[in-house]
């Protein structure tokens, strides 16, 4: 279905009454101090739209903050007590309302730079940005920073609202070097929908009624423009995407496919491919919660069955028209939202949709310099930080690039340790090579090469501090079995440095790629049936998880060998500690990085036994379960 052409647009950016959509998304942003919540709370107020008793909650509030014959219309969006007793607003508050046969869902988010993930959450969803400035400071970093995610994210009609005139004595030339200055901004990023209006919250100017004090200005007040204005809907004349959430089995008879459709309309009979498996086949029946109906189509809840028997789970799509991405590699724009720094080649997992998978940054290219836009270097992002990436997943995924279809187009990164949403990403393109290369299929696998080996193939994963004991127990581990006339291989962590990680250093990033290295060699020497000894600090727990998830069911034995940092700086056969300690090496695990023990580790190995009996704990293991 072709995309009907936009409504004609008077010379305030305005449409036709007849043609506004029902319901407005709007998120607000701007530094803190310069009156979003006091704007949004007088908006509300001369609309006419705070309950009796809320507003009869605002004159108490108002009151007891020492407001005399007034209202603080703030009060209506710092709802958290912490933002109450700072006067800043820290997380996103939504408002719904409706208002001359609109309705509002209003997104009132924070100014400080700490909290612009909440801001993004909010943008996410958007389809018109309001911007708050005052009027005595002008465009701040923030400003910058705001209106770059909204290009980021898609929203593409911004309102500039420039606020506080009467601290400037409704300076005409004041607010139109202001507005010239965001409309340049706004071009730089690619925003060309940009409306400005000069307001004062606390007097009323141009809420509701256009001001006297502003008779230069003859466009749109704010509440005009709010009700008048007309985004587009880009979802609903997309192609069908509907995200499986469950599968329905009431009995043998019935398998139906429940989910939202989040772009397009569907009816019964209507030709489907399943994504990423790209199996065909037709929409037999639709269940809406009103029953059994012909078609659905976006933002509608329903469960479909299909004509043919076909395996389909959560996560998976069911799409028709122009088809989605398939791969498992993706160029994207990311945002950060950890206290913890993005290491490249870490593992975490990627929730898009409803499809949940295992995912790294393989390729940062660069991070954005929010106040002049460039593209510079990096080896990580910060908090509140956005880059450019390649994101590489587990196994292959459907998606669309999200200036197609938001919803199928981003996707956020959870660290799995902890379960927090670190960062949040919108795909741009999917990554040729992902498409081009192939699995060979080849006749001899790991089983036959075990069953040659005559023994159960495995990876022994030591894993502690420096000077622990790792190097030495693996390899009295490695004599025994060889003696035992097994077939071994041992990556020794200080000897492979010396050639595969050889260009690596000790940063955390680097950290995170020698152990990514090492488990891909070891991958291929279980490939190939050996019993692999890994030997290396390997100090965080994330990329040993990741280890694990590499490797089958049984293959990943971690063994901690648990000597404290005490004994361990006690023993210190390399110097290595002294120097530490001196500030000679920085970033040493112990002294100037973290050590993160296993939390559920196969063995735990102390110093109180000596090395031999350490290695015999190990090959009694290996011999109980069967690996040798």
């Amino acid at each position: 279905m072709d995309m009907p052409s936009p409504a004609l647009r008077d010379t305030d950016g305005q449409s036709s009454a007849s043609a506004v959509v029902d319901v407005l998304r709007i998120v607000t942003c701007g530094s803190v101090d310069h009156g979003k919540s006091s704007v949004l709370g007088r908006l509300l107020f001369e609309a006419k739209a705070i309950p009796e008793d809320q507003l009869r909650a605002l004159e108490a509030d108002s009151r007891n903050r020492g407001v005399e014959g007034g209202l603080d219309y703030a009060l209506l969006f710092d709802g958290l007590e912490a933002e109450r007793e700072q006067g800043i607003t820290i997380d996103v508050a939504y408002r719904y309302f409706s208002v001359r046969g609109r309705r509002f869902i209003l997104a009132d988010s924070p100014g400080h730079e700490q909290y612009t993930r909440n801001m993004a959450t909010a943008a996410s969803t958007a389809d018109l940005a309001l911007i708050v400035v005052d009027a005595s400071l002008g465009l701040m970093p923030q400003t910058k920073r705001h209106t770059y995610i909204f290009a980021l994210l898609g929203v593409r009609s911004v309102l500039l609202v420039v606020n506080k005139m009467d601290l400037i004595d409704y300076d005409e030339q004041r607010f139109v070097a202001i507005a010239d200055a965001y409309s340049g901004l706004a071009r730089e990023v690619g925003l060309e929908a940009v409306q400005c209006i000069p307001v004062s919250a606390l007097k009323g100017d141009n809420i509701a009624v256009r001001s006297a004090n502003t008779a230069w200005y003859a466009r749109s007040t704010l509440l005009e423009y709010l009700t008048t204005t007309l985004p587009a809907e880009e979802a609903s004349y997309g192609p069908f995407r509907l995200p499986v959430q469950r599968v329905v089995r009431p009995s043998a008879a019935f398998r139906g496919y429940s989910g939202l459709v989040c772009s397009g309309t569907i009816a019964v009979g209507d030709a489907v491919s399943i994504q990423p498996s790209g199996r065909a086949t037709r929409i037999a029946t639709i269940f809406s919660a009103d029953g059994e109906a012909q078609s659905a189509g976006t933002g509608k809840a329903v469960t479909v069955t299909l004509a043919d028997e076909i395996d389909i789970s959560r996560g998976d799509l069911i799409c028709a028209g122009a088809a989605p991405l398939v791969a498992d590699q993706f160029a994207a724009h990311l945002i950060w939202m950890d206290e913890r720094p993005l290491l490249p080649g870490r593992q975490y997992l990627m929730k898009s949709g409803t499809r949940t998978v295992r995912a790294a940054v393989s390729t940062l290219k660069h991070r954005v310099n929010i106040n002049t836009f460039e593209a510079q270097s990096a080896t990580s992002l910060h908090l509140n930080e956005i880059g450019y990436v390649n994101v590489t997943t587990d196994r292959l995924v459907a998606v669309d690039p999200y200036k197609k279809l938001r919803e199928t187009g981003s996707f956020i990164l959870i660290d799995p340790t902890d379960n927090q949403t670190v960062g949040a990403g919108i795909i741009e393109f999917e990554l040729r090579r992902a498409n081009n290369v192939r699995w060979q299929d080849l006749q001899i696998g790991k089983d036959v090469r075990a069953r040659l080996n005559h023994q159960r193939p495995c990876v022994l994963w030591f894993t502690g501090l420096s000077g622990a004991g790792k190097s030495t127990i693996a390899d009295i581990v490695e004599k025994r079995l060889v003696d035992m006339g097994r077939h071994t291989y041992l990556l020794d962590g200080d000897n492979l440095r010396h050639g595969l990680n050889k260009d690596l250093g000790f940063t955390a990033e680097a950290r995170v790629e020698n152990v990514r290295r090492v488990v891909e060699v070891a991958r291929l020497f279980v490939d190939a049936g050996l019993i692999v000894m890994a030997s290396l600090i390997s100090p965080f727990r994330a990329e040993r998880d990741m280890a694990r998830s590499l490797l089958g069911e049984g293959e990943f034995i971690e063994i901690h060998v648990a000597t404290s940092l005490e004994i361990c700086e006690q023993r210190d056969p390399k110097g290595l500690y002294r120097r530490a300690r001196a500030g000679e090496i920085p970033n040493f695990t112990g002294i100037g990085s973290p050590y993160e023990p296993p939390g559920s580790p196969e063995l735990v190995l102390t110093p109180n036994d000596p090395a031999t009996v350490s290695a015999d704990r190990i090959i009694e293991y290996l011999r109980r379960n069967a690996y040798i």
